[in-house]
């Protein structure tokens, strides 16, 4: 028997598939240019931070939808509240949102501070040459996975103990982009 929950087709999974490399790309060189452009070790590790960062809080949203109830955001949206009605478009494409930020976003971001972690070794031993090499990415491989882990880790747990209240959040904030392009 087959489930109907899910809304994604074979189009979708391969429209998602390169819009993933086209992004992952050109975020990559982003990353990189202004690494390099600033020869800054400091920048390097905001940009890492940063990545790590995006990659936990779009995990939150992926768990967070998919464990979120449409009943409360129908009040709200009856009430005109800002980002009810984007929290049910949430709720409602959840397998789309999960697959968007938890794959799409947290593996491009995931992939992204592997990399900027790479380059960030390649400054520190370009700048303190006596240090190990292989010591220097075993120490930054453990630090990124230690951050992404439990960053994750904390995440879910306050995605499925808040799921609505991080959706509405979600909802604001995607309805206040609505309002700037208009």
């Amino acid at each position: 028997m087959r489930s109907s929950k899910s809304s994604v087709s074979n189009r979708y999974i391969i429209l998602i598939g390169l819009v993933s490399f086209l992004i992952a790309i050109v975020v990559f060189w982003l990353a990189q240019t202004l690494a390099v452009a600033f020869k800054g070790i400091i920048l390097s590790f905001i940009l890492l931070f940063f990545f790590i960062l995006i990659n936990i809080l779009s995990d939150i949203l992926g768990t967070a939808v998919t464990a979120a109830t449409e009943v409360p955001f129908h009040a709200r949206a009856a009430n005109k509240v800002t980002g009810a009605m984007e929290g049910i478009f949430f709720i409602r494409n959840a397998d789309k949102v999960a697959n968007i930020c938890n794959d799409v976003i947290g593996d491009i971001t995931g992939t992204l501070s592997g990399a900027l972690g790479i380059t960030i070794v390649l400054q520190l031993i370009l700048f303190w040459p006596k240090i190990g090499e292989i010591w220097s990415n075993v120490l930054m491989t453990g630090l990124i996975a230690a951050l992404i882990v439990s960053g994750k880790a904390a995440g879910k747990k306050i995605a499925l103990s808040r799921p609505n209240d991080i959706v509405f959040m979600a909802g604001v904030f995607l309805a206040a982009v609505k309002k700037l392009r208009r």
